[in-house]
């Protein structure tokens, strides 16, 4: 959360010095700060057009006449944080060509430190063709060589799919091109960044680019939805309005702490789009204390009435819920129902939370994405998706447990328990566990999990030099899910231990009979380009622009058609016995495209197409699922890039 000059003043003489500065007042004596905010941005045209003998950029005189660093010892005074612009190119965006950080990553990133420098926002102007995402590790490596914390902020707009590969690059990847202070650019952008939820979790975030919250080209109406949506999508809150002329209006929408609370949630959930039609978009956003942030949206011409229910949300299962309207602060309560009137462009954001513990939702979860009733740790908190680290909350790494990385799990310490109420709806539990890499070795610990009061797995003493244990639990009927980890005797110094990618099935799969997968909710999908889409090929990115499913001449009414890479999963429950379909690469793709088709049970593949190209005929695969809690449906790139890797699922039938 900060301030970014760019959107009110681009390259004009009033970006200088005594703005920056005066942000920074403005951000503590109009509560900005109070609110969260943290960061004063600078953006392009800071410094000279030349670096100076040395090769070191030289902050423009007439702009900055202190310098760079007695700025952001102006911003350090006032208890917030600095951030600067460079381009991963031979010169930055703007048209007067500023010098860029390719090939002077080092020696920019350590005067950056010098100065203070606590973000980075590295453009993608200029880059003279080279790798991106060796542009941007290069430049990671160098602000970590400095050894002072900079947030670095990808801005490659999307182009190269950062999403696929910035996770362990930078902490936000811009995920489309520059937003303008225009309805259409706002709720094109929205609707682009929506589809990549999966993506996001703490400290790797979607940007779908700065706010223009009080600019003037779009209504306080618009705004609202504006600032709603970027919360519930978890998005970099950076206001992009002139601070000084701001209007009471605008701080209004840029400090309702129930909206920024919704953004700023621990859980670090990206909304989900839970329903769209006829311009009447429904998201839900899962919150740590088990609620949900809830946002209607009317994108037609007219007021309309927006609904949706509790179980379509996600929280079903509770007796009555408490609902609180984020914006107008009125509450009420509901058995199930969700509706509003909502006038043109504007979004209702309301907070739900259920009146008792809701079970988690038929599907395979992920702990981590669930609250908890109750959780005791011996060191510091519990985290969610990072390990223990020290006693502070967020200060923990990426899961690694010998060498291999987790993306999710909890990071816990000795002696803990953590306790969740399953309702009685829940069937197992897999869970691999350890004592994370961070103990070099050291610590040793047991992992329990209890279903109700009876112990139904145990680990035995696992050290920091063990191999990972593979856990698993029959919880059918269970109330209540507890995970325990003790010290094994030795004392608790390094029993950080890792309850690493735990995968909860709850409910029942597809009911007996014959089902077109396209005609089935997926519980999870990714794609290399655009949405999957059902019943029709790829093509472009934008939803619904795809023709009808072709393999060499062959023609399919139904299917799924997508681009490597791409990963498309749906829950099954134990319910179903096999899967048939045909795959190959879609007509579409006229000249190139190669693929590989994986279908995969659970954790195990169970079958795979080989290489299949652009030239090849459809090829048929049939699959055993019997058991299986999960399937997942995986397209690989065929060695030669993803570029024209149309793949289609063509009628796959799903047996159950």
């Amino acid at each position: 959360m900060g301030f970014n000059n760019w959107n009110s003043t681009w390259c004009g003489a009033d970006f200088n010095e005594a703005m920056v500065e005066g942000i920074a007042d403005l951000f503590v004596s109009k509560g900005l700060k109070d609110a969260g905010y943290r960061y004063v941005n600078l953006d392009d045209c800071w410094a000279l057009p030349s670096r100076d003998a040395s090769g070191n950029l030289v902050p423009d005189p007439v702009r900055f006449p202190h310098g760079i660093k007695a700025v952001a010892d102006y911003v350090h005074a006032k208890g917030l944080k600095f951030g600067i612009y460079s381009s991963a190119g031979s010169k930055t965006c703007d048209v007067k060509g500023f010098p860029g950080g390719l090939g002077h990553e080092q020696q920019d990133a350590n005067l950056w430190a010098s100065w203070g420098v606590d973000y980075l926002k590295y453009d993608n102007c200029n880059n003279q063709g080279v790798d991106a995402k060796l542009r941007y590790t290069t430049m990671r490596d160098a602000l970590k060589a400095t050894g002072r914390p900079i947030l670095l902020s990808i801005c490659e707009w999307g182009a190269n799919q950062p999403w696929n590969w910035a996770q362990p690059v930078g902490n936000s990847w811009r995920t489309t091109g520059d937003i303008s202070d225009s309805w259409s650019s706002m709720i094109t952008i929205a609707h682009q960044n929506q589809q990549l939820a999966p993506y996001a979790r703490p400290g790797a975030w979607n940007d779908p680019d700065m706010l223009e919250v009080g600019n003037g080209g779009m209504t306080e109406t618009e705004y609202r939805t504006h600032f709603s949506l970027w919360a519930q999508m978890a998005a970099p809150l950076l206001i992009g309005t002139d601070l000084r002329t701001a209007d009471a209006g605008t701080l209004d929408i840029l400090t309702n702490k129930d909206v920024i609370a919704v953004d700023q949630d621990p859980l670090g959930r990206q909304g989900t789009v839970v329903s769209s039609s006829g311009g009447k978009v429904v998201m839900s956003k899962p919150l740590a204390d088990g609620s949900r942030s809830v946002t209607l949206t009317n994108e037609g011409s007219y007021a309309a009435t927006v609904a949706t229910t509790v179980q379509a949300v996600g929280i079903g299962g509770a007796s009555s819920y408490a609902v609180k309207d984020l914006w107008s602060k009125a509450t009420s309560s509901t058995t199930g129902a969700i509706q509003a009137s909502v006038p043109a462009h504007g979004t209702v954001m309301l907070r739900v939370t259920p009146g008792s513990p809701v079970p988690p939702p038929s599907g395979m979860n992920r702990l981590s994405d669930l609250a908890w009733t109750s959780a005791i740790n011996g060191w510091g908190p519990v985290e969610r998706d990072r390990s223990n680290g020290d006693t502070a909350a967020g200060d923990g790494h990426t899961l690694t447990l010998r060498g291999a990385a987790y993306s999710r799990g909890l990071g816990a310490h000795a002696g803990s328990e953590i306790t969740y109420h399953l309702g009685g709806g829940c069937k197992n539990l897999t869970v691999d566990v350890g004592v994370d890499d961070e103990t070099y070795g050291n610590g040793s610990v047991v992992f329990q999990i209890w279903k109700d009061a009876t112990k139904v797995a145990d680990s035995g003493t696992v050290t920091g030099r063990d191999a990972v244990k593979r856990l698993g639990a029959d919880l059918t009927g269970a109330t209540t899910l507890r995970l325990v980890v003790t010290d094994a005797g030795d004392g608790m110094s390094y029993d950080h231990a890792d309850w690493a990618d735990p995968k909860l099935a709850c409910g029942s799969g597809p009911a007996a009979g014959s089902y077109q997968l396209s005609d089935l909710a997926w519980s999870a999908s990714v794609n290399g380009w655009g949405p999957v889409e059902r019943d029709r090929s790829n093509n472009e990115a934008p939803g619904g622009d795809g023709h009808t499913l072709t393999i060499e001449g062959a023609t399919y009414a139904k299917g799924l058609g997508t681009n490597a890479y791409s990963e498309i999963t749906y829950y099954l429950g134990g319910s179903c016995t096999a899967l048939s379909t045909d795959v190959g690469v879609d007509d579409e793709s006229a000249t190139k495209g190669s693929v590989v088709f994986q279908i995969w049970k659970d954790g195990a593949k169970v079958a795979d197409s080989g290489l299949l190209t652009y030239r090849d005929a459809a090829k048929h695969l049939t699959a055993d699922l019997t058991g299986a809690l999960e399937l997942r449906l995986v397209v690989t790139d065929g060695g030669d890039g993803p570029a024209s890797d149309h793949a289609d699922w063509a009628a796959p039938q799903l047996t159950c």
